[in-house]
C-alpha cells in the first residue's frame, strides 16, 4: 500500500489560521515590552526628582514709593564780587570762613590816581560853576544895556543902530550863560564818574555772608580791562541750602513740589537729612544719551553739618500706602517651567505623557492675557500650583500693592521652586 508524501514547506507553513494567530502574538508581545518600557522610565524619572516651591504669605502692610536721585549740596544764594577797576591791590581784609556783613570792606584798591582825577574833576567843576557866575554878570549887565536903549530909542534921542547893537549884545549873553551852564554840568557828571571810582576801590559785601573762596593777596595787580576778575565768593547764609538732583526722565512724572525727601552725604553716612522739594525745573540735561531733569530741594542746615559740594543721595517719596494687602514681586516674575505645569493641566505618567496639550493650547504654563494693572500669579494650594490673576496697584521695588483679584491674606504665593534628587 502507497503512503502519501508530505511536504516539508507545507507541515512548517500550518494552516492559515494558525499564521494569524502567530503574527498577533508576536505584535501583542511587542506592544507589552513597549508600554512596560514606557512605565518604567516614567517611574523612574517620577522618582529621580522632586519638586519644592518656595513662597511666602501674603500680609497686609505699608507700601512706600521712592525715587532715588544723585545730586550736590549749594548755597541758597552765592555771589562773585570781582573789580570794575584795574589797579593794586593794597589791603585784604578778610579770609576763607569769614562772616562778613553788607557793606564790610573785603579789599582795598591803590587809590593814590583816583583821588588826583576826583580832585582834577572838582576843580574843574568849580570853574564851570566860575564860568556861570560870570555869564550872568554879563547877562544882567546887556538886559540894562539894551532896555536903556529901547527907552532913548523911543524919545528919539539914539540911533537905529545903537539899538541894534545893545540887543545883540544881550541875546550874546543869554547864549554864554546857557554854554556856562552845560559846561557847568558836564563838569559836575565827570566829578561823580570820578567820585564813583574812587568809591569802588572799595571792594565791599553786598550781602551778610560767609567768605567761600579768596582769590586775592596784598599786592596783586588786577586788570579788569581784560576780564572781570573774582577777587571773592560769598555764600548768603549757609543755614539755608539747596541740593540740586537729576531726576531720571522715567522718575520725573512721579514727583511734585512739595514731596518732602531724605538724604545722606559721605561725611555723615549714619544720618539722614530731611528736605522738601522746593522747585522742579523744565529744561532737560543729557549726558551721553541719558535725559535727566534738574530739581532743588529745600534744606535746613542749623548745625551747619552739610557743606557746599557735597555730594548727596536723597530719596524722594511719591508714594504712601499703608494697610494694604502686599504681595512679593519675585511672586510676579514666577512662571513654572513648561513640563511642569503641563503636568499639573494633563496629569502625569503615562497619558500625560501620550496626551500633552499641544502649542498655543491653554496649558497651565501659557500667561493669560492680561490688560493694564493685571498680573499672574502662582499660589499653592492643596499643594498643588494654581494660577491666579490679580490686579496690581503701587510697588516699592519689593512688594506690590494688591487691588483686586483672587487672593487673600494669608495665601502662599509661589516665588520659585526647587528640584532635588
Amino acid at each position: 500500500m502507497t503512503q502519501p508524501r508530505l511536504d516539508i514547506g507545507e507541515i512548517a507553513a500550518g494552516p492559515p489560521r494558525r499564521r494569524v494567530r502567530i503574527r498577533w502574538a508576536v505584535v501583542a508581545v511587542s506592544l507589552t515590552i513597549t508600554i512596560g518600557g514606557l512605565v518604567f522610565w516614567q517611574v523612574q524619572r517620577s522618582n529621580a526628582t522632586s519638586v519644592r516651591y518656595v513662597t511666602e504669605p501674603v500680609m497686609r502692610g505699608d507700601i512706600t514709593v521712592i525715587v532715588t536721585a544723585t545730586g550736590t549740596v549749594e548755597p541758597t544764594t552765592t555771589v562773585e564780587i570781582s573789580s570794575e577797576l584795574s589797579g593794586t591791590i593794597t589791603t585784604v581784609n578778610v579770609d576763607f570762613n569769614d562772616v562778613v556783613v553788607e557793606g564790610e570792606v573785603l579789599a582795598q584798591l591803590d587809590t593814590a590816581q583816583l583821588e588826583a582825577t576826583v580832585a582834577h574833576a572838582r576843580a574843574a567843576r568849580d570853574a564851570a560853576a566860575a564860568r556861570v557866575a560870570q555869564a550872568r554878570v554879563t547877562l544882567n549887565e546887556t538886559r540894562e544895556a539894551r532896555d536903556r536903549t529901547l527907552q532913548l530909542e523911543e524919545r528919539g534921542i539914539t540911533t537905529r543902530e545903537a539899538l541894534l547893537a545893545a540887543v545883540s549884545a544881550h541875546e550874546r549873553a543869554v547864549a554864554a550863560l546857557e554854554i556856562a551852564e552845560a559846561d557847568l554840568a558836564v563838569a559836575e557828571a565827570d566829578l561823580r564818574v570820578n567820585e564813583t571810582n574812587l568809591a569802588k576801590a572799595c571792594i565791599c559785601s553786598p550781602i551778610n555772608g560767609i567768605v567761600l573762596q579768596r582769590n586775592v593777596d596784598p599786592g596783586q595787580i588786577v586788570a579788569a580791562s581784560f576780564a572781570a576778575p573774582v577777587l571773592f565768593t560769598l555764600a548768603e547764609d549757609l543755614r539755608r541750602m539747596e541740593l540740586l538732583v537729576d531726576i531720571d526722565e522715567a522718575d520725573v512724572g512721579m514727583v511734585e513740589i512739595g514731596d518732602p525727601a531724605t538724604f545722606t552725604v559721605e561725611a555723615w553716612r549714619d544720618q539722614a537729612f530731611p528736605a522738601v522739594i522746593s522747585e522742579l525745573r523744565f529744561a532737560p540735561e543729557t549726558v551721553d544719551g541719558v535725559v535727566t531733569y534738574g530739581a532743588v530741594l529745600a534744606i535746613a542746615n542749623e548745625q551747619l553739618l552739610l557743606r557746599p559740594g557735597m555730594t548727596a543721595v536723597a530719596d524722594i517719596t511719591v508714594d504712601e500706602v499703608t494697610d494694604t494687602l502686599r504681595v512679593p514681586n519675585a511672586a510676579l516674575r514666577f512662571v513654572p517651567p513648561a513640563d511642569e505645569s503641563e503636568d499639573t493641566e494633563a496629569g502625569s505618567g503615562l497619558l500625560g505623557m501620550l496626551f500633552r496639550d499641544t502649542p498655543g493650547s491653554g496649558g497651565a504654563s501659557q500667561n493669560l492675557s492680561t490688560q493694564p494693572g493685571q498680573r499672574q500669579i502662582w499660589v499653592l494650594r492643596d499643594a498643588e500650583a494654581v494660577q491666579v490673576q490679580i490686579a496690581t496697584g503701587a510697588t516699592d521695588g519689593l512688594r506690590t500693592q494688591v487691588l483686586g483679584g483672587d487672593i487673600a491674606e494669608g495665601d502662599l504665593v509661589i516665588t520659585d521652586m526647587e528640584t532635588a534628587p
